[in-house]
């Protein structure tokens, strides 16, 4: 269960007109968890991943492991 809301934030790297994802890290430290919801949406549903799933999320993103969209 939330106690604390999440702050949602973008990347500073997002230009892109708003189609990309936000992320509430403050709720990292206490629950454990990073919610993750699309910008366009932000209403709508948000994914709770454990900083864990974040973190190799994060760092393969880094490494360049995901094709860039054409």
């Amino acid at each position: 269960m939330k106690t604390e809301s999440p702050r949602w934030f973008t990347s500073s790297y997002s230009s892109n007109g708003g189609a990309c994802v936000e992320v509430a890290t403050n709720l990292a430290p206490a629950q454990g968890i990073v919610p993750v919801r699309d910008s366009k949406t932000t209403g709508g549903p948000e994914l709770d991943l454990s900083t864990a799933a974040f973190t190799t999320f994060v760092t393969a993103v880094r490494a360049g492991r995901f094709p860039a969209p054409r």
